[in-house]
């Protein structure tokens, strides 16, 4: 961070004369380990440091990247952006002045118990090891590997009228894969944190139960293989955390992208069946869902002090029993919509503006238990662990399959199902929402790669739910 404070220093003595101006500096550092099969892979190392420029100037605003960060670099990104912001105020959809300039001042890290630096390379292969040899339990094992990433953003806001957030970001992303085979028939499952993990340091390994769910997801890998398809019919259906995390990704979080919903996506990611006037009066769901964005979540993948505008992080709630209330927008998108918003504005990159996306987006407990849950249906399916998704350009439509399925029958858990799927509409579906397991089920992870944007910029998401039983909903398997 001292290196960002002393370039941001050069650059306030040479800041460009315009209304506005605001510099976010990212220095990025990564590693990836692996191990699969036994061996060894190669390790992935990647650092990236960079600036991104914003100016106002009257109704325009422009920006512009810089990988040269000395003082004529960063004055020639400066002027680079000015030119932008001179084009944007005769031709742009908006006027700039909308947005009012960042001000906010903050700090946020991290907390790490145990650093990355904390263990020597070779006991992290050795712990690497050790989950490969747990998943390899069978001949019928064919493929089983184990991986853990680390990440460290470090990011600096100034602004032209006071702003100076500094952010310090850490991850460590453990997750385990193992395939099966028998004949025809393959099966895989993920677990281990492979489901999008938290932020901090090692103490992830045993938060997420990295080397407790090898043999189990080996073991439950061979079991599918000799699982029946699952029925292709109307049933209830209970869905886990990890695949709720998906569930409310694509049919909650993309929907209420406030940039979507003004249109802003509809040639690229596609647009939103939500419409400004559904604010405040459209039913979403049941009275059993709760929506929120909640980026002071300790922990979670997207918790922060503010976004990186400098919209201080703040808790809201977006659905609150049913009714849609509030969609995931930045101050701009805010200010052009005339609608309430969250800290949302992200960017994937120091290359890449900010834009509408999601960040700790929450689905809040109910009551009671799994089992409780399970004892409420009577011809039901469990699912768990996304395989595939597919939904339209308007977020409505979709189409969900997962790892593994087991039948409920007459509040009973019973046999195992392999390549249970399911679909429905949005619009619908969670209206369907007939139950929300308590604060003991809650499940916490996210998606680590979720795209949008021109140019493309992928960034993490969290996601927290617990377990939630929806009401009469089309399933099918394999066969279809």
């Amino acid at each position: 961070m001292a290196r960002l404070l002393d370039i941001a220093q050069g650059f306030v003595a040479h800041a460009p004369a315009c209304d506005a101006w605001t510099l976010r500096l990212i220095a990025e550092t990564s590693d990836h380990l692996e191990v699969r099969q036994g061996v060894v892979e190669p390790s992935l190392i990647g650092c990236s440091l960079g600036a991104m420029i914003t100016v106002v100037e009257g109704a325009g605003s422009g920006y512009a990247a810089a990988s040269d960060l000395s003082p004529s670099g960063l004055r020639a990104a400066a002027e680079r952006a000015l030119d932008w912001a001179r084009v944007h105020a005769r031709l742009g959809l908006f006027d700039a002045r909308l947005q009012p300039p960042c001000t906010t001042v903050a700090d946020y890290r991290t907390p790490v118990e145990e650093p990355w630096e904390s263990r020597a390379l070779a006991d992290k292969l050795a712990l690497l090891q050790a989950a490969n040899q747990a998943l390899e339990i069978d001949e019928r094992i064919q493929d089983w590997s184990a991986w853990l990433t680390q990440r460290r953003v470090e990011q600096l806001l100034i602004g032209s009228v006071g702003a100076r957030v500094t952010q310090v970001l850490d991850y460590v992303h453990p997750g385990l894969q193992v395939v099966a085979n028998a004949g025809s028939q393959t099966q895989r499952r993920h677990g281990g944190g492979a489901d999008g993990g938290l932020q901090g340091g090692l103490e992830n390994l045993v938060r997420l139960g990295f080397l407790e769910d090898a043999a189990r997801l080996a073991e439950e890998a061979i079991a599918l293989l000799d699982a029946p398809e699952c029925p292709s019919d109307v049933r209830d259906l209970i869905l886990m955390p990890n695949q709720m995390a998906l569930q409310i990704h694509e049919s909650i979080g993309h929907p209420l992208e406030l940039d979507r919903i003004l249109g802003d996506e509809r040639n690229y990611a596609g647009a939103s069946f939500v419409t400004p006037e559904m604010f405040g009066r459209y039913r979403y769901g049941s009275e059993w869902l709760n929506v929120t964005h909640d980026p002071t979540l300790p922990g979670e993948l997207i918790s922060v002090a503010a976004d990186d505008e400098g919209t201080p992080a703040a808790r809201e709630v977006l659905i609150r029993a049913g009714i849609l209330e509030r969609p995931l927008g930045g101050a701009l998108s805010q200010a052009r919509a005339g609608l309430p918003g969250t800290a949302t504005s992200r960017a994937s990159g120091w290359d890449r503006p900010p834009i509408d996306r999601m960040g700790n987006l929450n689905l809040e407990p109910g009551q009671g238990s799994l089992a409780d849950l399970v004892g409420q249906v009577e011809r039901g399916i469990l699912m768990d662990t996304n395989r595939s998704w597919s939904i339209d350009d308007s977020r409505n439509k979709f189409q969900f399959g997962c790892e593994l399925g087991r039948l409920i029958e007459d509040g009973q858990l019973k046999g195992l199902v392999r390549n249970p799927g399911y679909r429905g509409l949005s619009a619908e579906f969670w209206r369907s929402l007939a139950g929300v397991g308590g604060p003991e089920t809650l499940g916490v992870g996210g998606v680590l790669n979720c795209g949008k944007g021109e140019p493309n910029q992928a960034v993490y998401v969290g996601h927290a739910a617990p377990p939630c039983l929806f009401r009469r909903v089309a399933v099918f398997g394999g066969g279809e």
